[in-house]
């Protein structure tokens, strides 16, 4: 029992020394001084469940100390703004992709992230919105029924409700480009080939038809059900066109024509009621004038128009898809009409 008793005082006089610089907790230097004061007793030892830092962590764990103690008095999410900016400074410094300041023509700040300046266009609106493709081969037969086939029910469930029926179709008619762009892109790495700038036209398409959905959500807001009918639409609607172009591209070309067609009809339904005061001609948003260069005083008649020529340019550029494979040519040797976005 003589042998322990030197070890047990350099083991009190350890754990003395870490209460003081290392565990100030005031339980936790109650059991050090009780276990420092066990002697005569074999057999017994105190057992603290923490690990033990080497020497080259105590200078960088006692200033903590005082950290986590000014950290437990201040409001839950309290943030310094001040350490924050250098934080995020820091971190957009060292990876080199700091956001730059874009500025509009007239000096004021660009407050849109979805899309830039030099992304902006302004719409031909003197194109054609009454042309349609005659149905006279059996692919372009199907594609037709089809269209139609999903022309009616989403008719007859939105009937005059011209704002949910765009955003409806608007969540819809982003879908081919996608699906489109991203086959062409996998095609191009699979036979290491180019594209004929098809995939960067059907991406445009993409993102020019989820712009229309954006710019209708600063008009209005869907209801519960028809989310829950989107969520529906899209997911069947997805899969069968992807399908379809894997199955047949000019068929799914030639449906996105005729889809756009009917497009092109319903926003020349809502212009209609829009000028017989059926429906209310409200501002246009600060999204829609920025990214279709209108003036600041347009109005929603103003954004349905341009609306309705994108899906028109969208329309003439699946029919010439479809055409151009129903000829037996390949889409890369033809040149994409790349540039109206």
């Amino acid at each position: 029992m003589s042998r322990n008793i030197p070890a047990m005082k350099f083991s009190g006089l350890l754990l003395r020394q870490l209460q003081q610089h290392v565990l100030p907790s005031s339980k936790f230097g109650n059991m050090v001084s009780e276990a420092s004061k066990i002697s005569g007793i074999r057999g017994i030892g105190v057992s603290i469940w923490n690990p033990i830092p080497g020497a080259r962590n105590w200078s960088s764990m006692a200033p903590n100390v005082g950290k986590e103690e000014k950290t437990s008095t201040a409001p839950t999410g309290a943030v310094d703004s001040s350490e924050g900016q250098a934080d995020h400074k820091a971190v957009v410094s060292y990876w080199g992709v700091a956001p730059p300041n874009i500025t509009k023509e007239d000096g004021s700040p660009w407050r849109w992230n979805c899309f830039r300046p030099w992304e902006t266009y302004k719409a031909d609106t003197s194109i054609d919105v009454k042309k349609h493709h005659e149905a006279t081969t059996l692919n372009d037969k199907l594609a037709y029924w089809i269209v139609q086939s999903l022309k009616y029910p989403t008719t007859l469930f939105f009937q005059r409700r011209h704002m949910c029926h765009a955003m409806l179709l608007e969540t819809v008619a982003a879908v081919p480009g996608m699906v489109g762009g991203m086959l062409l892109h996998l095609r191009s790495l699979r036979r290491f080939e180019h594209s004929g700038g098809w995939i960067k036209a059907l991406l445009e398409e993409a993102e020019n038809e989820r712009m229309h959905l954006m710019t209708f959500l600063e008009l209005s807001q869907p209801k519960w059900y028809e989310r829950a009918l989107v969520f529906a639409v899209q997911g069947v609607f997805f899969n069968g066109y992807f399908l379809a172009y894997l199955a047949s591209p000019k068929l799914a070309h030639r449906i996105t024509g005729y889809l756009e067609e009917e497009a092109v009809n319903s926003y020349t339904e809502f212009l209609i009621d829009l000028e017989k005061g059926l429906f209310e001609n409200k501002p246009a948003p600060a999204i829609a004038i920025d990214y279709w260069r209108l003036p600041p005083d347009s109005t929603l008649k103003d954004v349905v128009t341009v609306i309705r020529a994108d899906e028109a340019h969208h329309r003439d550029i699946n029919h010439f898809a479809s055409d151009i494979q129903c000829q037996g040519h390949e889409l890369k040797d033809f040149s994409a009409p790349i540039g109206y976005h």
